[in-house]
């Protein structure tokens, strides 16, 4: 949904610590947001890669869904399985429409405590620049059935890259035998928290939720360790792009499918035999017949990177689609894309085009995510 242009932008609790760092300010989502710090998103981006990079999130829509049957509820509006979701792990799934087309993509979880209990909720996490329209369509939707509980008074801290585990667990040391995608109840500096073994990186690392008054202090005393830099948004993209994650408004909106943005394994296998989920008719025949269009992933192989809105030709110079994310990869040094074709299914390996100002360069069709993601999935 669309914000007026002269709406105040919001801040987070954070804002005046990135101000303090030198950050450069951008509206984002409806927020003061930083873009990126003094060492610009090329450093930003690859100290992540290779130390740790702490990012604040906490324009992120976190929220509680509370009833009867709050997992049985939340199926009627996703495609996943979560009545099967065990306590203590989160999942990935997408908000949909009757259409079939994908409102937003979101984290939702069971979080627990040392002792394995909780409470029969879910903790959801969506977009900052689709969370009131999200909230909206599940309250319309499962009206009567879950109460939203909005986490307005919560930050949220993204710690990623292959030192970040190692920072974290000096202050939380149980958060060592947590691995991708477990969530938990946990009390370190001083607050309680709730932290999920996850991230938007392709990196390993922790997000974790804390009471907006201890932000400060949490963010701070992970800033100590000689390990960890202040990331803005501008690398958070670029990193997002090489681990070949989407990003809602630009890869994903209301009339794109799971299936035509290569989320297919959001749809759980009994959800696709049940088809009791929005679009169902629409996405179970894209399952079985292919879809219209198809979501690629482009290594860009000559000239300058490929922005969104780049067309993409085949070989003989036919336009098939359009670029919906692109950039230089720090990490390959090269241009890489994500877009969409139609008509076409281009295996690994083939050959396309991309027409950047007016120029065709080649570009070939490889698996994402470009770089390796590097998930702990064993403790």
């Amino acid at each position: 949904m669309a914000e007026p242009v002269d709406a105040p932008l919001q801040t987070t609790p954070l804002h005046a610590a990135h101000i303090a760092l030198g950050a450069r300010m951008v509206p984002f989502a409806g927020y003061d947001m930083p873009v990126q710090y003094t060492e610009g998103v090329l450093k930003e981006h690859l100290w992540t890669r290779e130390h740790a990079g702490i990012f604040d999130v906490s324009h992120m829509g976190q929220a509680r869904l509370r009833g009867v049957a709050p997992l049985a509820a939340f199926e009627e509006v996703v495609p996943g399985d979560f009545i099967g979701l065990k306590p203590g792990r989160q999942k990935y799934s997408v908000l949909l429409n009757r259409q079939g087309g994908i409102v937003d993509d979101l984290m939702a979880a069971r979080p627990v405590n040392s002792e394995g209990t909780g409470d029969d909720g879910l903790f959801v996490v969506v977009n900052g620049a689709c969370k009131e329209n999200d909230f909206k369509v599940i309250e319309a939707e499962l009206a009567g059935q879950v109460t939203i509980e909005r986490l307005e008074t919560r930050a949220l801290i993204a710690l990623q890259g292959p030192e970040a585990a190692a920072v974290f667990q000096h202050y939380a040391p149980e958060a060592a035998s947590m691995v991708f995608m477990d969530i938990r109840l946990m009390t370190a500096f001083g607050v309680d928290l709730i932290v999920s073994r996850s991230g938007y990186t392709g990196e390993d690392g922790y997000e974790i939720s804390v009471p907006e008054e201890a932000a400060d202090d949490v963010w701070n005393k992970l800033l100590v360790d000689h390990r960890v830099k202040p990331i803005g948004l501008g690398a958070r993209d670029s990193l997002r792009l090489e681990a070949g994650l989407p990003l809602y408004g630009h890869d994903l909106d209301e009339t794109v499918s799971p299936v035509e943005a290569d989320l297919a394994f959001a749809i759980n296998k009994n959800r696709r035999e049940q088809r009791d989920f929005p679009g169902a008719a629409r996405i179970v025949k894209e399952l079985a017949e292919g879809p219209p269009r198809r979501r690629v992933a482009l290594k860009v192989l000559e000239g300058a990177p490929a922005r969104e809105g780049a067309e993409i030709a085949d070989a003989s110079g036919k336009v098939i689609g359009v670029v919906t994310s692109g950039g230089f990869s720090p990490v390959l040094k090269c241009g890489i894309a994500i877009g969409f074709v139609s008509g076409v299914n281009p295996e690994v390996g083939a050959l396309l085009k991309v027409i950047v100002r007016g120029k065709p360069q080649a570009a070939d069709v490889v698996k994402a995510p470009f770089v390796p993601h590097r998930y702990v999935r064993t403790a």
